[in-house]
C-alpha cells in the first residue's frame, strides 16, 4: 500500500506538472493501492497438497499469490508441521500466513447428507481433526505461535436453534481467548446459516450475540439471498477477510472468479465499509485447482491492481 510519504510525493509531482485532475479521475490514479495483496485458501488444495507441499506452495507463489490462508490437512497439524515451521517455509517463499481454519465442533455430516466429491467424483476424506469445542485453547495457542492475525471457525452446528446456541457460547469463549493472545477471531459461513432455523436466521443470531469478526464467503452469502454490499452497510468494518469465488446463474456450480455471475467490482468498491483487511481466492474442489486460482488471480489482479 502506498504510504503518507508517497502519498504526498505523488500529489506534489501532479500540483507542480499542473495537472488539474478532478477527484474521480485522482481516484482512478490511485486505485488498487487500496487493497491488500491476493491470498488464497488452501482448501482450493485439499486433494493434492499434502502429497508435495512445498511443491504446492511453490506452484501457488509462482503465480503471484502473497498471502495464504491454511485449512485442513490429511497429515495432520498445518501439512505435517508444527506453526513455526509452516509459517518459516511460507516465508521463504515470499508469503505471509494471514488466517487459519478450524472447526467449530467435531465434524458430523447432516442427517441424509452425503460427503462432497472430490474432483474425481469420488467422495472425500476427511482425517479426525481438532475442534473449539474440545481444543480451543490449544489451537487458539497454536495460531499466536504460528503468527497469524487471524483463528477462523470454518463450520459450526446450526441444524437445530440449540445447536445455535451452543455454538454461540463456544464462539465467543474463543473470541475472547484470541483477544488475549493477541490474535483476532472471525466466523466463515456457508449459504445454510442464512435460512432459517426453528424461526431464526442463525447468521443474525451470530452477528447479534457475539462481537467476533466475520469472514464473509461472498458467494456463499450471495447463494444464501444475501447481498454482501448491504450486509457491509448493516454491520460496517465487520468483515476484515472474505472469501472470493464464483457462482454459476443457478448458484449451483462453483467457477473461477469471473467466470460466473457475481459482481465483485461492486463488492471491492465497498471495501472500505467492510473494513476488509485480507480476501482469499478459493475454489471449493475444482477439477485442476491451478488452472483455476491462476484464472481468479488474473482477472482480479486487472480489476483491482491495474487501473
Amino acid at each position: 500500500m502506498q504510504n503518507r510519504k508517497q502519498f504526498l510525493q505523488t500529489a506534489a509531482t501532479l500540483s507542480l506538472g499542473s495537472i488539474a485532475l478532478s477527484n474521480k479521475t485522482f481516484a482512478a490514479l490511485l486505485r488498487g493501492k487500496k487493497y491488500p495483496p491476493a491470498g488464497l485458501q488452501l482448501f482450493t488444495f485439499f486433494n493434492e497438497i499434502d502429497a508435495d507441499v512445498p511443491g504446492t506452495l511453490k506452484k501457488i507463489a509462482t503465480v503471484g499469490y502473497k498471502e495464504i490462508e491454511s485449512a485442513f490437512s490429511k497429515k495432520g497439524g498445518y501439512y505435517g508441521m508444527k506453526p513455526k515451521e509452516f509459517a518459516a517455509m511460507l516465508k521463504d517463499m515470499g508469503m505471509s500466513w494471514k488466517s487459519h481454519h478450524v472447526l467449530g465442533a467435531q465434524f458430523k455430516l447432516p442427517p441424509g447428507a452425503k460427503m462432497p466429491v472430490d474432483a474425481d467424483g469420488k467422495p472425500i476424506i476427511i482425517p479426525p481433526m481438532r475442534n473449539l469445542k474440545e481444543n480451543m485453547q490449544q489451537l487458539v495457542d497454536e495460531a499466536a505461535e504460528g503468527g497469524v492475525e487471524f483463528l477462523v471457525c470454518a463450520s459450526t452446528p446450526i441444524t437445530t436453534l440449540e445447536d445455535v446456541k451452543a455454538s454461540i457460547e463456544v464462539l465467543n469463549k474463543t473470541d475472547e481467548a484470541c483477544k488475549k493472545a493477541g490474535i483476532g477471531f472471525a466466523y466463515h459461513n456457508h449459504d445454510a446459516e442464512f435460512r432459517s432455523v426453528e424461526g431464526q436466521i442463525p447468521y443474525e443470531l451470530f452477528l447479534a450475540q457475539t462481537t467476533m469478526k466475520m469472514e464473509l464467503d461472498l458467494a456463499w452469502a450471495t447463494k444464501g439471498g444475501k447481498d454482501p454490499v448491504e450486509l457491509f452497510k448493516q454491520h460496517p468494518k465487520r468483515f476484515p477477510l472474505w472469501h472470493v469465488k464464483d457462482l454459476d446463474a443457478k448458484h449451483e456450480t462453483v467457477l473461477p472468479v469471473g467466470e460466473g455471475t457475481i459482481d465483485y467490482k461492486r463488492i471491492f468498491d465497498a471495501a472500505s465499509t467492510a473494513g476488509m483487511k485480507h480476501f482469499f481466492i478459493e475454489h471449493d474442489m475444482p477439477k485442476n485447482p491451478l488452472t483455476s486460482i491462476t484464472s481468479s488471480f488474473n482477472y482480479l489482479n486487472k480489476m483491482l491492481y491495474k487501473k
